[in-house]
């Protein structure tokens, strides 16, 4: 298999807009002669279904949720990135195009971020016709704040709560198309198998969560923006359906899967409290404009933190970034909390935890400004814990978060499969081995509003639609109904949710915020233990023709015992340290990253080989025209 990422010629500038001339249209009126399912309804598949609807294509939609609006998009807080230069404070296009290369550690496609700089700026002005409420100035100027990796102000906001705005926006142009009929909205249903015929994507194989019921729905192409697979951790940001099912199932089929070892660590989360915790709760990095990350200097210091004085507190990422200072890159800030940490000089009952204080910015500019900043997250932050931060530090840790790696993807954003598109935290593009703050939900707008519209009509000009009556359909729904056979069979002791601990147990502590090859081989040969463990021992209880969560589960659960294997081979491969893949053999005298830039500038694609067989690795040489490679360094 050859990689082509049919990036265009000509200079970084051009590259889109020459691009979008190329490619093959589709007459207004032959457009309602095609049909596209849409798998996942967040901000990328909400707003792809939406533009696609719109422009006359009949759109299938289908989502796990009960309804579109409880996609986890709805969980972003901070912003969404954007280069509008309101601020004048010397952002531009390129300026957001580089901190995005930098951010990501140089492992990302040039032409692809540029892209994503270029459009940004669209995304906002889309946003706003919708009516998303994006905070203002005085002089109806739309806000800005900074965030991590960045020296100027372009991440707009809508107070704590800009996934949810952006989301209800998406949600509304969805449903405005299903009300038009152009739409046909099935949630309460999951994907469970991607079928290709003649080695085109020609449909999926999904189970109603509700009834149990397995159907096959075809179309002229695929389109899925599912989300990433961060719950491969248990603890996590994420929500707690979130899965790998979608996007593994297709790379099953031929979709190969890229950089699966690059998982974010976002800094500011709650600190695990308890062994029976579900999940992690984030608080937004953009509180990292207004507090300050610190630790006592005295180690054995256990007074109360108003009651240490300013000249007894460490603020060791002011310290050790003065140009950056709280605003370094969520792999940078991770790792400084966990190494500071680690030396013992952590908080908390557990020592997992440093402050995050907001004194000095109540003083300077008032409680009132701070609470019409951040409001909601102060408010959830004392729900969660009963303290107030508006008037003692918050407590925080880092947690797993967001994946850079995912479905790898053209320039068009198709995988290896033809007809099967990738949108999205689904997809590896854009964000290299480490994703700024605020960029998750600009390169989902992006790809969702302003990049598949165009790019899926080159694919459908010559694509036809086959029916569910063909024998692949019934194939592929015989192999999902087996593999539930197979899972509602199994009679032991262990629960689904025991299972999907220890392994996050096994991936944190051997692939999370550091990894060694000695912690990554004992992790292979854990996961393959609890693996083989599941389908023996996995205590079942009902029937698949009813509501069961715990099949659901225990489907999900499946694939990520599958993935987290390819994730551990990744990161065992990759011989360097780069953004959010820290390998301790690979680092600078100061602990920061050292990459290896000779011979790992590639993005690592693996393609599916069968079960217990090793994936084969194809490489995609990353070629940097307009930026120079250079130490990645916020001092």
């Amino acid at each position: 298999m050859k990689l082509d990422a049919k990036t265009p010629t000509g200079p970084i500038t051009n590259k889109w807009t020459k691009h979008k001339f190329d490619l093959k249209l589709i007459n207004p009126a032959n457009k309602r002669k095609y049909e596209i399912i849409v798998v996942g309804t967040g901000l990328a598949g909400s707003s792809a279904a939406a533009t696609l609807a719109e422009l006359g294509y009949n759109v299938k939609s289908f989502c796990f949720q009960d309804s579109p609006r409880r996609a986890h998009s709805v969980a972003a807080q901070g912003g969404i990135n954007a280069a509008k230069n309101y601020q004048d404070d010397g952002d531009s296009i390129y300026r957001l195009f580089y901190d995005t290369i930098k951010g990501g550690d140089f492992r990302a496609r040039e032409a692809g971020v540029y892209r994503l700089a270029e459009v940004s700026g669209n995304i906002i002005d889309q946003c706003v016709a919708q009516g998303v409420p994006f905070a203002r100035e005085y002089g109806g100027l739309l806000s800005n704040r900074s965030f991590g990796g960045a020296q100027v102000s372009r991440t707009f906001y809508a107070k704590g709560q800009t996934g949810q705005q952006l989301l209800i926006g998406a949600y509304s142009a969805l449903s405005r198309q299903i009300w038009n009929g152009k739409i046909q909205m099935y949630p309460r249903t999951e994907m469970l198998e991607l079928v290709v015929v003649d080695g085109k994507a020609r449909g999926i194989v999904v189970r109603n969560l509700v009834t149990g019921k397995i159907e096959s729905h075809s179309a002229h192409a695929v389109v899925l923006a599912t989300g990433g697979y961060g719950n491969v951790f248990f603890l996590s940001t994420n929500n707690m359906g979130g899965n790998v099912t979608a996007t593994w199932q297709a790379h099953k089929k031929g979709a190969v899967f890229a950089n699966p070892s690059f998982t974010q660590i976002h800094p500011t989360c709650l600190p695990v409290h308890e062994g029976h915790q579900s999940k992690l709760t984030l608080m937004s990095e953009s509180l990292r404009n207004d507090g300050r990350v610190w630790v006592p200097k005295n180690p054995d210091d256990k007074r109360q933190p108003n009651n240490i004085p300013e000249m007894e507190r460490d603020y060791f990422l002011e310290r050790k970034y003065p140009s950056f200072g709280n605003l370094v890159p969520r792999d940078v800030a991770s790792r400084n909390i966990k190494q500071i940490c680690d030396e013992g000089k952590g908080i908390g009952t557990t020592g997992l935890a440093v402050y995050l204080d907001f004194k000095d910015a109540i003083a300077r500019q008032g409680k009132r400004e701070i609470e019409n900043k951040y409001g909601n997250i102060f408010h959830i932050y004392e729900k969660i814990t009963n303290e107030n931060a508006y008037t003692s530090p918050m407590q925080i840790y880092p947690a797993v978060h967001y994946t850079m790696g995912g479905l790898w993807v053209d320039y068009n954003l198709m995988t290896t499969v033809p007809g099967l598109f990738a949108l999205g935290e689904a997809n590896f593009s854009d964000h290299g081995a480490n994703r700024l703050g605020a960029s998750g939900l600009m390169q989902a707008l992006a790809d969702g509003y302003f990049i598949i519209s165009h790019t899926i009509a080159d694919y459908l000009v010559n694509a036809d639609k086959i029916s569910t009556d063909h024998s692949a359909f019934k194939q592929a729904e015989q192999s999902a109904k087996d593999r539930i056979s197979k899972i509602l069979s199994i009679k032991g002791e262990k629960t689904v949710d025991e299972f999907h601990r220890e392994l996050g147990l096994i991936m944190w502590n051997y692939c999370g915020m550091s990894r060694n090859e000695a912690g990554l081989k004992l992790a292979k040969e854990e996961i393959k233990k609890l693996e083989a463990e599941f389908w023996q021992n996995l205590k079942m209880v009902g029937i698949n023709e009813e509501l069961n969560q715990t099949l659901e589960k225990a489907l999900r659960v499946a694939d990520f015992l599958e993935m987290s294997q390819l994730m551990v081979t990744d990161a065992l491969h990759r011989n360097e340290s780069c953004g959010s893949h820290f390998r301790k053999e690979y680092q600078t005298e100061d602990n920061e990253a050292k990459r290896d830039d000779e011979n790992f500038t590639y993005v690592a694609a693996w393609e599916y080989q069968g079960k217990n067989q090793t994936e084969a690795l194809h490489k995609e040489e990353l070629v940097f025209e307009e930026v120079e490679l250079s130490s990645r360094s916020y001092k």
